[in-house]
């Protein structure tokens, strides 16, 4: 049988191509791997937006303080911890007829000190003293009077206004004073109104039409109006020491809600109250907004702390001093004041 000799060219070839192999296929593109969302990133940028956001805001805020010379530069008095002078002024100046008539302020002309306390922090119990503003005490270069005198005195050793006051307070206590933070009843009205009212619960009913005052016993939230006159009356039969432990327990109060989370991290609440703030408190040349968080904070710990008055020995007119003496000496060195040198 003969064979056909295969051309070189026909070796391997077969029905499907001329190599004898099916066609080569090309290999599949591969898919665009999708970059996955980077949320960890996104959630950091927003944060430190947010941060800058807030620390800007705070430096706005500083700088919108009303700063007065508070602290005497020639004060040769001492104490460890820190302590702050809060001072709520009867001023009118900045309130209208219409809100003069409203809350029942009277005069525009007054400048008293209605409230004067003194907030000591450190190693010892936080504590707020209450000074009641008729003490009798030696203002430096105008003898002896009233406490509350001392900031409307200009022929004083420190020019009268707020560096009198501390001067007074330095005095009558030996403690240095490192902070000055003072309010009107504007600024009442406006940081009750920014956080939304301040729940209290109120002992006993008081009605005074004095300080435009109507309100019943219990626990309920006091809205600006009722927590300025709340502060002022002295419609009670405990007269001023039970108007200083209104105050104490208000300002207590209201600081505990300006520094809630609530509040904090409400930014329709902290903006208004920041601002509200800015517009209505005056501090001394070297306090700024970073404090006042620390001071609120402060105010946060009172419920372990002590609330008290000066100890006196006939109304509220004269110190007792010995139990006075004790009280501020434990003070200026950072201890827990005995308790028989508490006042009521």
């Amino acid at each position: 049988m003969q064979r056909t000799a295969l051309l070189p060219a026909q070796v391997g070839r077969g029905p499907q191509g001329a190599a004898g192999a099916p066609p080569r296929r090309r290999p599949p593109r591969p898919r665009p791997v999708r970059s996955r969302p980077r949320w960890g990133r996104r959630l950091g940028i927003a944060l430190l937006a947010l941060l800058v956001a807030a620390l800007g805001f705070a430096v706005y805020v500083d700088s919108t303080l009303a700063r007065v010379p508070a602290l005497p530069s020639n004060s040769d008095a001492s104490g460890a911890g820190t302590n702050w002078l809060i001072v709520g002024s009867d001023s009118r100046a900045n309130l209208t007829p219409e809100q003069r008539k409203e809350y029942a302020t009277g005069d525009p002309e007054s400048e008293l000190t209605d409230t004067i306390m003194l907030l000591h922090t450190g190693s010892g119990p936080t504590t707020l003293v209450s000074l009641p503003r008729d003490s009798m005490v030696d203002i430096p270069g105008e003898g002896r009077h009233k406490i509350n005198s001392a900031y409307g005195r200009g022929g004083g050793a420190e020019g009268g206004g707020p560096e009198l006051l501390v001067a007074t307070v330095e005095k009558a206590t030996g403690l240095r004073i490192d902070h000055y933070i003072e309010i009107g009843f504007l600024g009442i009205v406006s940081v009750v109104d920014a956080v939304g009212g301040v729940e209290m619960c109120v002992p006993e009913a008081i009605k005074d039409p004095k300080a435009a005052l109507n309100i019943k016993a219990g626990c309920q939230t006091l809205d600006e109006a009722t927590a300025l006159g709340y502060v002022r009356t002295r419609a009670t039969a405990s007269s001023d020491f039970g108007r200083v432990e209104r105050q104490r327990a208000f300002i207590s109060a209201l600081l505990d809600k300006a520094t809630s989370p609530g509040t904090l991290f409400n930014p329709f609440r902290i903006v208004p109250l920041a601002t509200g703030l800015s517009n209505s408190v005056a501090v001394d040349d070297s306090t700024h907004v970073w404090h006042l968080a620390q001071l609120g904070l402060a105010m946060r710990g009172l419920s372990d702390g002590i609330s008290t008055t000066v100890p006196v020995r006939d109304g509220v007119v004269n110190w007792d001093r010995t139990r006075s003496k004790a009280l501020f000496d434990a003070l200026a060195a950072d201890e827990r004041p005995p308790q028989n040198a508490l006042g009521p």
